[in-house]
């Protein structure tokens, strides 16, 4: 038996093997050596910040404590086995951290499934909530995710989508704290801890409810045929606000006619339940709820006000409104998107990152900014060609963030309260080749409908006449790339091979076309996009067009490249304009989107027969016959975001019509790839595939 244990325990200390395959491209390693941070987080004590660092596959945990917050890492991360860390959640106090190690994907399909296993270990990985006290050596509390911490240090968290609960320390078995008939998501605790609101996801409808103990019933929030979500309390603990969406009939809904879906703030007493709305949306698309990343911000500040995001002005900004109801007020006016807010430990004032500012390009950048809960006048706490993200305010006169530029990757930096006198908190691999990145420049460009694209144009310092060129098209498609590292882990890895391939002699565009974030919410919602038309490819051919004209571009050799939403944009690309683009390599892409429709389970039809015939149309398959340029199409078999078989699907079509492609499948590897060996071994493959199509 000791034999056994001791044999066990050497497995457990093994580093994680790199699959056997072909040599890396000459430099591709060092680009890909940039440190990635994330999850910055703050109490709000404001006297500490955690984070997390990937750097090769190796993921660690950071704290940095006043008054010299001088970093020091909680975990001893030193394999690259695809297990991440996130969701960081602190104590009001700070004593107690929290995060979740192990990965899940979270949609419609995938919620429920085990956590992911890109290194096929034999033995299944798990969801786990670790913590760690006063900066402690960590521990395992519990299987599940989402934690949220009471004021005095109790975990609540999410387990096969219900509430439980949990000491920090881990000697306590963690305990169901009810039960729920729906789905429970976004525990949020009360100031002083004792209360526990939470919403309830039933299908059609979702409610929020508050759980006050074991001899206490729920507690329903006006509940009703809508749906609920955004729970937020008052400083004093008697009320919660809340979200609410009527939403709209599916039988009557249809992508091809655009429908309002306007929301509402309510208020809720959380001894009876009774509630009232205090502001309504207007009933317009631009009054609709905001679908950019991370939703509403819904925050209750100083003077009993409430703060919320939305685009009735036709951009993401911030408002203001009285918790006892009447108009609100606009904080953040112009021609900008507001990301990554946060309240002030005082509740006087917001924090955010925006795409503005008085520098050239700001549009594709972010800074942070400064504005008071209750009157418009947002104060700029950073500026310049760098870009700056995921404010925490601290006490003493602090505020750390995220800092990069376009050279140099991103670096927790801590400095005044104004944003001056910033220093970084992390660092760079030494090893990453930081003067060997271009400077992207901003450029723009015109769709053939006449809308105006924006892009990031990579130019190689060779000194070459010309070069070949590469589009590339980024995912989501609620997203936006930047004029330097970008705040995501996924395209941190993209900016990190554009790079790359400048450096190898490419010209690359990365084309921010229509459905994007950045440019307001008509851009974001067109017209006959996605399966009602593909109108934004024609942003991807005018990005082409735009390359062809360039001196520096060989229009004859011009590649596209992306992934999931991308990978899409790729396959419509190869099979629509062949003779336009030579070659393209597709990351986990849709192919089909009439894979999966199903019919209304009713005798109502709707237009359901004329949709599914638009959404094939408008998928690359639609277009197969007219395929001829060599694909490399590379996705994990776990992916939970797009489905496996759109590839299954594609490759087969391809090889019955003889059109030329190549595969490079992972098993167990999910959407956004976990491990730094299977980006290495896909970046490897990609730039050698590029390579023998486009310099011959």
């Amino acid at each position: 038996m000791m034999k056994r244990a001791l044999l066990l325990a050497g497995f457990a200390a093994l580093s994680v093997p790199r699959v056997a395959g072909a040599e890396a491209p000459s430099g591709l390693e060092s680009f890909l050596s940039y440190t990635f941070v994330g999850e910055l987080s703050a109490p709000e004590a404001g006297d500490r910040i955690a984070w997390m660092e990937l750097h090769k596959g190796r993921r660690n945990i950071w704290l940095a404590r006043a008054p010299d917050y001088a970093p020091r890492r909680l975990t001893d991360g030193t394999a690259d086995d695809g297990q991440d860390l996130s969701e960081l959640a602190f104590s009001p106090d700070g004593r107690v951290l929290a995060w979740v190690r192990g990965a899940v994907e979270h949609n419609s399909w995938a919620n429920g499934l085990p956590a992911a296993n890109p290194a096929s270990a034999v033995t299944q990985p798990k969801i786990e909530i670790w913590a760690s006290i006063d900066g402690g050596a960590p521990v395992k509390v519990a299987e599940g995710e989402e934690p949220a911490i009471s004021a005095s240090g109790r975990i609540a968290f999410i387990r096969d989508n219900q509430a439980w609960i949990v000491g920090a320390d881990g000697k306590d078995k963690p305990e169901k704290l009810f039960y729920d008939r729906g789905k429970v998501s976004e525990l949020t605790w009360s100031p002083d801890g004792t209360r526990l609101a939470f919403v309830s996801r039933r299908g059609d409808h979702s409610f929020i409810g508050v759980y006050a103990g074991a001899d206490h019933p729920i507690i329903w929030l006006a509940p009703a045929t809508a749906f609920d979500d955004s729970p937020v309390w008052s400083p004093d603990g008697r009320r919660v606000a809340f979200a609410r969406r009527t939403g709209i009939a599916d039988i009557l809904a249809s992508p091809l006619t655009p429908m309002p879906n306007p929301f509402s703030l309510w208020v809720a007493s959380v001894e009876t339940g009774e509630g009232a709305p205090i502001w309504q949306s207007p009933r317009t698309l631009r009054g609709s709820y905001p679908t950019v990343p991370d939703g509403l911000f819904l925050m209750w500040g100083a003077n009993d006000r409430l703060t919320f995001r939305a685009e009735m002005d036709g951009w993401a900004h911030l408002y203001s409104v009285a918790a006892s109801g009447g108009e609100p007020v606009l904080l953040t006016p112009g021609e900008f998107m507001v990301e990554h807010v946060v309240m002030t430990p005082d509740r006087r004032a917001l924090l955010y990152s925006a795409n503005a500012g008085g520098t050239a390009g700001d549009i594709d950048r972010r800074h942070l900014f400064r504005v008071a809960i209750d009157r418009p006048g947002p104060a700029a706490l950073s500026s310049g060609t760098g870009l700056e993200w995921l404010p925490a305010p601290l006490k003493d006169g602090k505020l750390a963030y995220i800092a990069a530029t376009a050279a140099v990757p991103p670096r927790v930096t801590l400095s005044g309260a104004d944003g001056r006198d910033g220093r970084p908190l992390s660092q760079s691999d030494p090893a990453f080749p930081s003067n060997a990145l271009v400077t992207p420049k901003p450029v723009t460009f015109t769709a053939p409908d006449g809308l105006l694209v924006h892009g990031q144009l990579f130019t190689p310092r060779d000194g070459r006449a010309r070069h070949p060129g590469l589009i590339f098209v980024h995912g989501g498609p609620p997203r936006q790339m930047l004029l330097g590292w970008s705040y995501m882990d996924y395209y941190t890895h993209s900016y990190a091979l554009n790079q790359y391939l400048a450096s190898r002699g490419y010209v690359v565009l990365s084309v921010n076309y229509r459905l994007g974030i950045g440019y307001g919410r008509d851009f974001q919602h067109p017209l006959r996009a996605g399966a009602t038309g593909n109108s934004e490819y024609q942003d991807v051919v005018a990005g082409a067009h735009y390359l062809q004209s360039l001196p520096e571009v060989d229009g004859r050799r011009l590649g596209i490249w992306g992934g999931s939403y991308g990978g899409l944009l790729t396959a419509q690309a190869l099979a629509r304009d062949s003779d336009l683009f030579k070659v393209g390599v597709d990351f986990h892409g849709v192919h089909d989107w009439s894979i999966g429709r199903n019919a209304p389970q009713r005798y109502e039809q709707n237009n359901f027969a004329e949709l599914s015939r638009l959404a094939f149309e408008s998928s690359p398959e639609a277009a197969l016959r007219t395929w001829r340029s060599p694909v490399l199409l590379i996705q994990g078999d776990d992916d939970r975001n797009v489905r496996f078989e759109q590839t299954v699907d594609l490759a087969r079509r391809l090889a019955a019509q003889g059109t030329p492609f190549e595969e490079l499948i992972f098993p167990n590897e999910i959407h956004g790839f976990l491990r730094y060996d299977t980006w290495l071994r896909a970046d490897s493959a990609t730039v050698r595939f590029l390579d023998a199509k486009l310099k011959p």
